[in-house]
């Protein structure tokens, strides 16, 4: 980019002004000044250019920091300080320092929340959800021992603490609460007078100024700037600036800026970047030309698809006073927090009107121009806003009423604004129109309620010719406005969230007008997207549907507020009431009148209606006029409004077909939607019908069309009601026939089935009208009746989760179920284990309380429900009827519903059905009918039964549904009574299921029989006599059941005996091939297990797993199956390879020192492993054994399958074949690599002499002297007399011969290559001498990894590690002894004499490391491996490699004793234990008393040889045990039975299964004389007193386990600590994704362009490049704002995890969206814990993406 350096100042000239500058004298020039404001014009049109904005910017954003401070530092002492100077008149520090103590705080805390700080939300006390608390104030208020709600900020909102009206009880915290509140002194009159009038003129023309500014529209003027500030010597720079806009994306922005500035990628990122945040940006700087060329560019490049990027070019010193006015209102919004008075002062500027009338304050300026400024400066300005006028309450109250003023300006500018509502000034109406007295005070004042209605009426104009919404097909325009203007809605919500306790005149008046408009509205919703059936071909395209039902979603709990501020006021509510009904008659005048007029007749009953068929005419789903009316008619019942002011409602006009007829059209198009009439109408009327039954929206749509059938049925006579649903239903014709009872013929088969779905449909309906009275006004029940029976009937259908129930019941505008209020009374809570979440179980005794036919229950629920209740009935021996629960009494207004189940339309379906049911031959009749029409007997039954006892006398009792039944002939058809029907159906073979049912009608009516009975002859009923009847049918049926279920018992232990005959008499004629394969089998079992008992021979002697004396295990021949071909063979190393599937991956869970860096591949040398383990290799496998040329084929077939698939889409899949990865065909467990599965070694053979270990040195030395002089000989080419001595048989020229067959050899290379591939992340290659050193490596690092893991865990040594674990052991140590036979015998050799070299010091191996810096246990194992290529040269036959590997054992063993007594640390100080000291304490202190000679002070002196002694066994222990493993597996060695079991008390067992003295020290004790010299040469060497003293990284033996980090318990907390966290690399601002590395603790910024990095040539994001360092490429992390983990292995693999943090009903919350307050479970954390240490990430990351493909195609690099 082009710099115009000549326009700088010289930065010399600046300081010598800085200099010379004072602020003191300046404002006491501006005191005396006439005009103050030109003076301070003037003074700013001098410095500003001067100081801010010179020249480009980009570059580092070091540079950029560098840049910004020192313009900081300008800005204060050249402009603000001459300003503050002249209003406080002294030094400013201490003025500041004494306004703030004469200050009275105020009682708001005000703290503006940051994005991602917690919020903390009370449930029982706050007014509204929208009332928080930080987190600080939380803390100290009475809230936090309530039910509360935890949720994170989006940022801009403040803190309500010290708001009264904000808090039902507990306004204040403990800090806010010793504020004084004496509201009535003007804070002005604390401050000094002069300075109050000073305050006022500064404020005035800084705020004037920034005003200016930032509404300043260069293009539009003459001018450069306003008047005063035209710059003394004008230079012609300028700026191609850069807007932000919510349309474009990064990668677009990115990209164009690349070619329009011609920048790298780097600095466009930091660009794009810079404008997401600030809202702008420059990106070029010089002369007009020259910014317009990049400007055209953009504008050119982004055109295409959208509008192009707002860029602007503008003159450097318009930017420069841009700034500063920006940095004024800080400076403004920092001086009011010292003092009230300022406040109020600023407050009073910002909203005097200005010369130009009305809305000329600067205040209404900024609001008016709020869409046309940046990011950066709203942000800003409402920060200001917020800090001053909404702090204040009385000009709270005058900001609100010029906002709702300006309120349909603004809202149409956001409109038409480009930017999320977070930035738009509308978003501060939460802060306004959420204060109940001031919503009030806006409603009458300004008539808020009318006006948001109507603005947002008006923003709607997609009309159809009757004036409705019409949504045809949304244009991404319209989609876009019809998302904003969804936010009015939200306002009104705000305004009607906290209904009024008093009224007045005004508030009626104006709640009124506010509902004319909006029954306005719902007028244009009522009808809209209009439905007509499809008949013949499907539907082309599918309508819009779902921008109605988001306006339905949206306005559902407006809705039900106006319906809650109506209940609230008699007045009120009878005015809604009337309105709603002349809106609702102007939308019947609106119905087609042509519909013609026809009667029906039913069983002597008649009545008028017009033709009108669902499945041929228009019918729409939308009736919210009709709803609302519904809603009203309730409250009416409920406020007895009805029977106390019957004169002024006018029910006269209501006429009740009219009221039924739309919600009843409704729910005939759900029946015949579901009986398939519509199927060609495709998934938009689907989703539809679902939605109007969804909890969302049924509230107001489906439960109010119940209420409503309701309302017109109980106006009407119930026979006309049912005919007339007949009518609409279309099965009238059915009915209506002179003798219905004969059956309907139809010929067409679909058309039966149909009207079959319609009469079941249709009597559901008739049982929900009937019998749905959980609505307060509809029966005499409470609100809480209702959610109780809501979840009694999710409970019935299975036990769930808190979060399942909440979203299965509706929520109220303060988003409140009203659960928590009686699920502790219905419901018993089951907490979770380490997975799954607690459990909600029903309470037995509420089972009489469910109904089968709840009119919430969708089909499916239904059906379960019925299934569990049967089951459980049957488990407690009871039938398993499922009456109707006894229902509750109706209100007056709704009484004369129960007349419906006695009518005769009813009784004469009811007798259809039932006749239809006793011939069951023939279509037309289904079992879920005759289910139907039982269900409405026996509701009929209870209601009688009810009225019954709580009447005194006979003739009370107007329903006598009993009667009518048993009576034949009552009815107009003359057959059989419905009571012979039911008693010949009782016995009906096809009907056995309703058997119960109908036993329990027949015993409800001899019971009601009964009691009528005896109310004739006395009043008083005694009900033990009524049970009688009852009590015998019950009798009878537990004897008949048990009958039964001794027959089915007899009839068992008959078939089991057969059986048991056949199995004894098969066995006996195949005895031979039984007692074959149970030899196999015992073969087999111990071939499997090598952790068998011991056998006889070995149990004499004690056990010894090293040396001489071991038993081996080569004696059991080893078979396995191959799981590919089924095939079964031996492990023989001339036979065919078999091998078992594996994984290898760098590992450092087992480092102390993460924060070494990773080494370079190409020059490690991992010939010795550090003492830290600060990188290792760990290898798993999932146990499944296979040929390893059938595993061939298979890989072969996955690379195949593999490259196919990216032919045809391109994308991951969850394994990596390219690098070797395949799932394991049988457990589909991510495997890279194959183990050969190699023999066990051969027991040594006891003949041979076992040299001592000084005899063993002397002859090795010998042996590598004549190896190295073998070595040198070929290179020299000359003969150098006589070579070394070389011990007998030791033949330097021999060359072994490979025990293992070609293929065996391929799989060992096979294996060997994945281990150096993994571990060096280098490519293959076979000649590299590290190649056995990595095979050895992971050997080690496995077995020690998994010695941890038992020791962690308290589990036992050998016996209890699982079989695969064991089998891979198993494999990867037999092969790691194997794997030097594919090396060059030379390469194996040098690493020996390199390895032997750190135990007996040798001077020409160069380079020795010290023993502080070898890990001791990876130097056995190599050793001992190495060794095998020296030994395979003896051929004389006399030594057993055996006793080289006990005296490798012994040395290492000293070494470590060495070692661990050089870092103990034994500071603590001990009681010496009483008595002598033993032998083991003796000879600690002498051992560690010759180290102190050898080094001197570097060790401090210990007294305490107990002390020491403890602290040696202590650390030497984990190398015991893991060379224990190591042997146990090299050599087949079973273990002694006492290391089989976990417990205390296993040194000794140990140290004699390692062929060790249990005194340990012995060892050094022993060999005196020839280990002296050695330690001496260990403790001299220079690395050992470097470390000790410099103090380099020491490790401590025993190394403690590695953990993930400590957790806190309160999970808000975490949410703090990252809401204060920044991102590193973009100058302080705030992280959008803080992640916390649950291994090392880091925060850390990911997922987002700033913070990411170069790894391997590739970008990455945080994460990524923090696992490569902290955890070898696999990660664990919390993401802290999802509450979510995070597993990440490698660049392309990662998978989300539940987090650790529960709430108190034991579920997660990923995401956060509930809000419950979560803690840590420490139980899950241990498990996440225990995942990490077993390396058992990158399976579960394997499954996962196994099982859901979606995680495949995530940018985990990018995270």
């Amino acid at each position: 980019m082009a710099a115009a350096q000549s326009d700088r100042d010289p930065p010399s000239l600046l300081c010598s002004e800085f200099l010379h500058f004072s602020a003191k004298d300046t404002a006491l020039r501006w005191l005396a000044a006439v005009d103050l404001q030109q003076e301070v014009s003037n003074h700013l049109a001098v410095y500003v250019p001067r100081i801010l904005c010179l020249g480009p910017s980009g570059g580092s954003s070091r540079e950029e920091q560098w840049e910004e401070q020192q313009e900081d530092m300008a800005s204060q002492l050249l402009l603000l300080a001459p300003l503050e100077w002249l209003l406080l008149g002294e030094e400013p520090a201490t003025g500041l320092h004494l306004l703030q103590e004469n200050n009275q705080p105020s009682a708001l805390c005000g703290h503006v929340f940051k994005v991602g700080e917690p919020t903390y939300s009370c449930r029982e006390c706050a007014a509204d959800p929208t009332c928080v608390l930080c987190m600080k104030c939380f803390l100290g208020s009475i809230h936090k021992e309530h039910r509360y709600r935890m949720t994170t900020s989006g940022g801009g909102g403040f803190c309500d603490c010290g708001d009264a009206e904000a808090w039902k009880r507990g306004p204040y915290c403990q800090q806010h609460s010793l504020a004084p509140r004496e509201a009535e002194e003007d804070p002005v009159s604390v401050l000094p007078a002069d300075m109050a009038v000073r305050g006022f003129s500064i404020f005035s023309i800084i705020l004037k100024y920034a005003v200016d500014l930032l509404t300043w529209n260069q293009e539009n003027q003459e001018n450069l700037l306003p008047a005063g500030l035209e710059p003394p010597n004008r230079e012609d720079t300028y700026y191609c600036m850069l807007f932000n806009d919510e349309v474009h994306t990064y990668e677009q922005v990115i990209y164009t800026l690349q070619k329009a500035v011609n920048c790298s990628q780097k600095e466009a990122v930091s660009f794009a970047t810079t404008v997401d945040r600030d809202g702008r940006k420059s990106v070029r700087y010089g002369d007009f030309q020259f910014c317009d060329q990049a400007k055209s560019v953009i504008v050119r490049n982004t055109s295409r698809q959208s509008k192009p990027l707002r860029v602007q070019v503008m003159h450097s010193s318009v930017v420069a006073h841009q700034c500063f006015a920006l940095r004024a209102l800080s400076w403004l919004g920092q001086i009011i927090q010292y003092s009230d008075g300022l406040r109020r002062v600023l407050c009073e500027v910002g909203l005097q009107k200005g010369p130009e009338g009305e809305y000329s304050s600067l205040v209404d300026k900024l609001m008016l121009n709020d869409s046309k400024m940046w990011k950066g400066a709203r942000n800003i300005y409402h920060q200001l806003l917020m800090n001053s006028l909404l702090m204040d309450l009385k000009y709270k109250k005058i900001f609100a009423i010029q906002f709702a003023k300006n309120y349909r300006r603004l809202q149409t500018d956001f409109m038409e604004d480009d930017h999320e509502r977070v930035v738009s000034v509308t978003s501060l109406s939460v802060q306004l129109f959420t204060v109940p007295t001031m919503a009030r005070m806006l409603m009458v004042e300004e008539n808020l309620m009318t006006t948001i209605i109507r603005t947002f009426v008006d923003h709607l104009r997609h009309r159809d010719l009757q004036g409705r919404f019409q949504f045809d097909r949304y244009t991404a325009q319209q989609a876009f406005k019809f998302g904003r203007v969804q936010s009015l809605i939200g306002d009104l919500k705000y305004v009607l969230i906290s209904v009024p306790s008093e009224w007045s005149d005004q508030l009626r008046l104006k709640f009124l007008e506010g509902l004319d408009a909006f029954l306005e509205l719902l007028k244009c919703m009522q009808g809209m997207d209009p439905v007509v059936r499809q008949v013949g071909q499907h539907i082309e395209m599918e309508p819009e549907w779902e921008a109605a039902f988001t306006l339905q979603m949206k306005l559902t709990h407006i809705i039900s507020m106006i319906q809650e501020w109506c209940s609230t006021d008699e007045r009120v509510l009878i005015e809604a009431y009337r309105k709603c009904l002349s809106a609702l008659s102007h939308c019947h005048s609106g119905l087609p009148d042509g519909e013609q007029p026809i009667s029906l007749s039913v069983a002597g009953h008649c009545v008028e209606t017009f033709r009108y068929q669902v499945s041929q005419d228009k019918v729409s789903i939308h009736l919210p006029v009709c709803r609302l009316l519904a809603g009203l008619h309730v409250l009416l019942s409920r406020t007895e409004v009805a029977s106390r002011f019957p004169e002024q409602l006018p029910l006269g006009q209501l006429s009740p077909p009219l009221l039924i007829e739309l919600p009843l059209r409704c729910l005939v198009l759900c029946a015949q939607v579901h009986a398939g009439m519509w199927r060609r109408n495709g998934f938009s009327l689907i989703n539809q019908i679902y939605y109007y039954h969804n909890v969302k929206c049924r509230v107001e749509m489906f439960d109010k069309d119940i209420i409503m059938l309701q309302t017109g049925a109980a106006m009407m006579d119930p026979n006309h009601f049912l005919m007339i649903v007949l009518s609409r239903f279309e099965l009238f014709h059915i009915f209506s026939s002179a003798d219905c009872r004969k059956r309907y013929r139809e010929a067409n088969k679909d058309v039966v089935q149909q009207n079959n779905t319609l009469i079941e449909e249709m009597l559901h309906l008739i049982i929900m009208v009937v019998g749905e009275r959980y609505v307060s006004g509809v029966g005499q029940v409470e609100p809480s009746d209702e959610v109780r029976r809501e979840i009694i009937h999710q409970l019935s259908i299975r036990p769930m989760a808190h979060s399942e129930l909440v979203k299965a019941l509706p929520e109220n505008g303060n988003k409140e179920t009203g659960l928590e209020r009686v699920i502790d009374s219905v419901a018993s809570f089951k907490k979770p284990g380490v997975t799954g979440r607690g459990l909600y179980e029903l309470r037995p005794e509420w089972n009489k309380h469910f109904n089968l036919y709840f009119h919430h229950f969708s089909r499916a629920d239904q059906s379960k429900a019925e299934e569990a209740q049967r089951k459980l009935r049957r488990q407690n021996g009871e039938t398993t009827a499922l009456p109707p629960p006894a229902p509750p009494l109706l209100c007056p207004l709704f009484g004369s519903l129960v007349n419906l189940l006695q009518c005769d339309v009813l009784l004469a379906v009811e007798d259809a059905v039932l006749q239809w049911a006793v011939e069951p031959s023939g279509g037309g009749w289904t079992e879920s009918m005759l289910q139907r029409v039982l269900h409405l007997v026996g509701v009929a039954l209870l209601e009688e039964e009810q009225q019954l006892e709580s009447s005194s006398r006979d003739d009370d009792i107007t329903f006598n549904y009993s009667c009518k039944i048993t009576r034949p002939g009552e009815a107009p058809s003359t057959s059989g009574s419905a009571m012979a029907l039911l008693e010949s159906l009782q016995n009906a073979p096809h009907l056995e299921v309703h058997k119960d049912m109908i036993t329990w009608i027949l015993k409800m009516v001899a019971n009601i029989k009964t009691m009528r009975e005896q109310t004739s002859s006395t009043f008083t009923v005694p009900v033990c006599q009524g049970q009688g009847p009852e009590e015998t049918v019950r009798d009878k049926d537990k004897a008949e059941r048990k009958r039964k279920a001794e027959m089915a018992r007899l009839r068992r232990e008959k078939i089991m005996a057969q059986m048991s005959e056949m199995q004894k008499h098969f066995i006996n004629e195949n005895k031979e091939l039984f007692q074959q394969s149970l030899e196999e089998l015992e073969v087999s079992t111990s071939a499997a297990v090598d952790n068998s008992p011991p056998s006889s021979e070995s149990t004499c002697a004690a056990q010894v797993c090293v040396g001489p004396r071991r038993v081996g295990g080569a004696k059991r021949r080893q078979l396995v199956t191959c799981i590919l071909c089924q095939e079964e063979q031996e492990v023989r190393g001339q036979g065919r390879a078999m091998v078992l599937a594996a994984f290898i991956q760098r590992s450092t869970v087992l480092s102390k020192n993460r924060r070494c860096n990773l080494p370079d591949p190409e020059r490690h040398d991992p010939l010795f492993m550090d003492p830290a383990l600060s990188l290792g290799i760990h290898t798993a496998s999932c146990g499944h054994i296979m040929h390893a040329t059938c595993w061939q084929r298979y890989f072969e077939a996955v690379q195949l399958k593999e490259q196919r698939r990216q032919q045809r889409l391109r994308g991951h899949t969850s394994y990596d074949v390219e690098n070797g990865e395949f799932l394991c065909p049988l457990c589909e467990c991510l495997s890279n690599t194959v183990i050969p599965l190699l023999p066990h070694t051969h027991t040594p053979d006891y003949r041979v002499d076992h040299p001592c270990l000084e005899a063993w040195l002397k002859m090795t030395n010998q042996q590598i002297a004549a190896l190295r002089s073998a070595q040198r000989k070929p290179s020299d080419g000359v003969a150098e007399g006589a070579g070394p001595a070389v011990p007998e048989g030791f033949r330097v020229d021999f060359t072994p011969q490979n025990p293992f067959s070609s293929s065996v050899r391929e799989m060992i290379t096979t294996f060997s290559m994945s281990t150096y591939k993994v571990g060096l992340k280098l490519n293959p290659n076979e000649q590299d001498h590290r190649v056995p050193v990595l095979s050895w490596s992971t050997c080690a690092y496995t077995i020690q990894s998994i010695e941890r893991l038992l020791m962690e865990e308290d589990r036992p040594l050998f016996g209890s590690l699982p079989c695969r674990q064991d089998d891979c052991l198993s494999s990867l140590t037999r092969f790691s002894s194997a794997c030097w036979n594919a090396a060059p015998p030379t390469t194996v050799q040098s690493h020996f004499i390199r390895l032997l070299a750190a135990l007996v010091p040798d001077s020409q191996v160069e380079n020795n490391l010290s023993i502080l810096d070898i890990d001791m246990f990876h130097l056995l194992v190599y050793n001992v491996m190495s060794y095998s290529s020296v030994h395979s040269l003896d051929q004389s036959g006399l030594r057993v490699v055996d006793s080289a590997h006990l005296h490798l054992l012994h040395l290492v063993t000293v070494a470590h004793l060495v070692q661990i007594l050089l870092t103990s640390t034994t500071e603590e100080v001990c009681m010496d234990q009483d008595g002598g000291a033993s032998e083991e304490e003796e000879l600690t202190c002498q051992l560690y008393n010759t180290l102190r000679k050898h080094l001197g002070s570097v060790l401090p002196e210990v007294t305490s040889g107990w002390q020491l002694f403890r602290c040696l066994k202590a650390g030497i222990l984990p190398f015991l045990r893991a060379a224990a493993l190591f042997f146990h597996y090299l050599n087949s060695t079973a273990p002694p039975a006492d290391l089989l079991v976990a417990g205390p008390g296993q040194w000794e067992v140990l140290c004699s299964f390692l062929n060790l003295p249990s005194n340990l020290l012995q060892l050094h004790q022993t060999h005196h004389t020839l280990l002296e010299p050695l330690i001496h040469r260990w403790c001299c060497h220079p690395g050992v007193r470097q470390t000790l003293q410099v103090g380099g990284v020491i490790v401590r033996f025993p190394r403690e386990s590695n953990q993930l980090i400590q957790l806190p318990e309160d999970y808000s907390v975490l949410i703090n600590q990252a809401s204060s966290f920044t991102c590193p690399r973009s100058g302080g601002d705030k992280s959008r994704a803080p992640t916390l590395c649950l291994v090392c603790g880091s925060m850390l910024c990911s997922q987002s362009y700033c913070c990411q990095t170069e790894v391997d040539g590739e970008d990455v994001g945080a994460c990524t490049a923090h696992t490569s360092t902290c955890g070898a490429g696999l990660g664990l992390f919390l993401r802290v704002r999802e509450s979510q983990v995070l597993f990440v292995a490698g660049k392309t693999k990662g998978c989300f995890y539940p987090p650790p943090y529960l709430d108190d009903y034991g579920e997660t919350d990923q995401g956060l969206k509930r809000g419950n307050p979560l803690h840590l479970c420490s139980d899950r954390y241990r498990k996440i814990e225990r995942l990490w240490r077993q390396h058992g990430i990158a399976e579960v990351i394997g499954h996962a993406q196994e099982a859901n493909q979606t995680l495949v195609a995530i940018d985990w690099q990018h995270l």
